[in-house]
């Protein structure tokens, strides 16, 4: 039996039996669910699993954990100088990390860094997509990615195929829902269920726009009634919605052209 908690933006609090996995950490809800979260289970196993560098996915004070397994991307290491003994693993897609808490597989992104897939114990499956998307800017695409879409598309649907050389089925997704695509906000996630069997999903990256969220997951769940679709509650939400206006990523998919005005990247 786990528990998955949305913090904020990308991150999530997922409580297992053995440990507590904090996925993409950049910034604590306004009262404090990541805090009480790590309080309420201090004597589990803490994780921080960080996708990529991106500063909307990246909190440096994950360091200050004493006890703590950092499991970072390669990028993550590199951009943010997150070394060994710091970094309990640097993960690059291919990789596979195990210990007696958790297997985590990591795969291909559309973006830079990596996706993760971990398997409890139990067997239990979550997958925390990172900024893997199809990235797919139907309008002003040269401003977004550096690739045509069918590019985009064809990347994304090959890292669903790896996906699927693992498992046909994943009972806890976190998933890129990014208003900023406008039309095709919903394509990545269309596409991942059709190919993916999926118990629970939950919407991440949507830069405080939920109620936009809201009517496209009202769809999703028309088209794919055997999903539960997880929403953070209204009355727990602190953020405000974001616009954010960056250069293209390096990587080429303008997922974190996401970054905020204040990014120092």
């Amino acid at each position: 039996m786990i528990k998955v908690n949305y913090i904020y933006h990308s991150c999530f609090a997922v409580e297992t039996d053995s440990a507590l996995l904090v996925y993409d950490y950049w910034k604590d809800s306004h009262n404090g669910r990541l805090q009480n979260a790590i309080e309420s289970n201090s004597e589990k196993q803490l994780y921080f699993i960080v996708s990529h560098f991106h500063q909307d996915h990246f909190n440096p004070e994950i360091a200050g954990f004493a006890q703590a397994r950092r499991l970072v991307s390669y990028d993550t290491s590199k951009r943010r100088r997150i070394k060994a003994p710091i970094a309990t693993a640097i993960l690059r897609p291919g990789d596979v990390y195990e210990d007696e808490n958790l297997k985590l597989n990591a795969l291909r992104s559309t973006d830079v860094g990596i996706a993760t897939l971990v398997t409890l114990p139990d067997g239990t499956t979550i997958y925390h997509a990172g900024d893997n998307n199809n990235w797919y800017f139907a309008t002003d695409e040269d401003e977004h990615i550096r690739c045509s879409l069918d590019e985009m598309e064809g990347m994304f649907i090959s890292n669903l195929r790896e996906v699927r050389s693992i498992t046909k089925s994943v009972d806890h997704v976190m998933f890129p829902v990014d208003p900023r695509l406008g039309s095709e906000t919903m394509r990545g996630s269309c596409q991942w269920l059709q190919q993916i069997k999926t118990g629970h999903f939950y919407p991440m990256h949507c830069w405080g726009r939920w109620d936009e969220i809201r009517n496209g997951i009202a769809q999703l769940e028309e088209l794919f009634p055997e999903t539960a679709f997880v929403c953070p509650d209204a009355s727990e939400i602190d953020e405000e919605p974001l616009f954010p206006d960056e250069p293209k990523t390096e990587s080429g998919s303008g997922a974190d052209s996401a970054q905020p005005n204040t990014a120092s990247e």
